[in-house]
């Protein structure tokens, strides 16, 4: 396998097209075998149940290259039954959970040569997606489905290392108690546009959301969930049923306990609490974790202890160990990672 010629460590966090993309169609109640295809476009009706009422739900997941010069995909599994529960909430056909991985490992199969090398700092992303593809015009629930996968080289999500960032507490919801919250429907980062938008306009990274129900509650960002560590080392991470499961948040839960020997809590956690933290971060497969040094509440700042320089000692540690693990440098849990052979 011979590389592309890319620029490996200049690489954005952006789409750069491979040559190869999966395809499989839902018609008459079955999928087909689906394929691998070298179009990069999706051709459907101008009424297409995407279009007219958003049936749509994605994945995001990640290939390394390790420090032995295998090709590794990190937790597919979990990935294939987060969508299911998406479909199964968006009444969706599910494709099967092994299919699901197995062409996952088609696509990096056919694109090996734009994995990158290890030690660039890049990754192949994949992005798994699935929309109502037929006409529709009442509403309902589309009739056949196209469910693709592509995949992009890119680089680390912060050029020259993650540095604490600025959020501000935000007047918006999220999602709306039992709501959509809890999956990765395409609508709700659609309603997170504006919000994120008006944020970087005033001079903030990112967005805390808190519990549409009584605002008192931490939930998420518009694409993260948080994970705070307390004075005495102990790492909190927010519960509640209309936030993401984050497979990135569950992994660092994992490390956090059987790696580092920290205690865990997962649960309610309230705003008022936020202050009383030694440690703040926004954990999601793009960046693994982001240091938070400030949040602004309506003009009130709340300047996290571990600062705006680096990342808090815990957090250090516990990004340190995923990564690890990801690249191949510590010995992963077993199953968490699929060797691309």
């Amino acid at each position: 396998m011979e590389k592309k010629n890319i620029d490996w460590s200049n690489l954005g966090f952006g789409y750069v097209p491979t040559d190869k993309r999966f395809v499989s169609n839902y018609k008459n109640g079955a999928w087909d075998e689906g394929t691998l295809t070298s179009d990069p476009n999706v051709v459907i009706s101008e009424c297409a149940g995407v279009l007219q009422y958003s049936q749509s739900c994605f994945e995001g997941l990640k290939a390394y290259t390790t420090e032995d010069g295998h090709i590794v995909i990190f937790r597919p599994d979990m990935n294939a039954a987060r969508m299911k529960d998406s479909c199964k909430r968006l009444e969706m056909p599910v494709y099967p959970e092994d299919k699901w991985v197995e062409a996952v490992v088609s696509v990096v199969k056919a694109n090996d040569a734009y994995v990158p090398p290890y030690g660039s700092g890049a990754t192949l992303y994949l992005r798994p997606y699935m929309f109502g593809s037929d006409a529709v015009i009442g509403v309902h629930p589309s009739a056949e489905y196209q469910f693709r996968i592509f995949c992009t080289p890119v680089g680390p999500y912060f050029k020259g290392g993650a540095k604490p960032i600025t959020i501000r507490v935000s007047d918006y919801d999220r999602a709306a108690p039992h709501g959509t919250g809890n999956i990765k429907a395409g609508l709700n980062y659609a309603m997170s546009l504006y919000p994120i938008m008006e944020a970087h306009r005033q001079g903030f990274d990112e967005n805390m959301y808190l519990d549409p129900a009584t605002r008192t509650k931490v939930e998420e960002t518009g694409g993260a969930n948080f994970l705070f560590v307390t004075k005495d080392g102990k790492v909190v991470t927010p519960k509640s049923d209309s936030i993401l499961p984050s497979i990135t948040r569950r992994s660092l839960v994992y490390v956090a306990r059987e790696y580092l020997g920290l205690e865990v809590e997962e649960r309610e956690v309230y705003f008022d609490e936020v202050k009383d933290f030694a440690e703040c971060g926004l954990c999601g497969t793009a960046a693994v974790i982001s240091p938070v040094g400030k949040i602004v509440d309506h003009g009130k700042e709340i300047c996290i202890p571990s600062g705006m320089e680096k990342m808090g000692e815990i957090t250090q540690k516990l990004y340190d160990t995923l990564t690890g693990i990801q690249m191949g440098r510590i010995k992963a849990p077993e199953g968490w990672i699929k060797v691309v052979e």
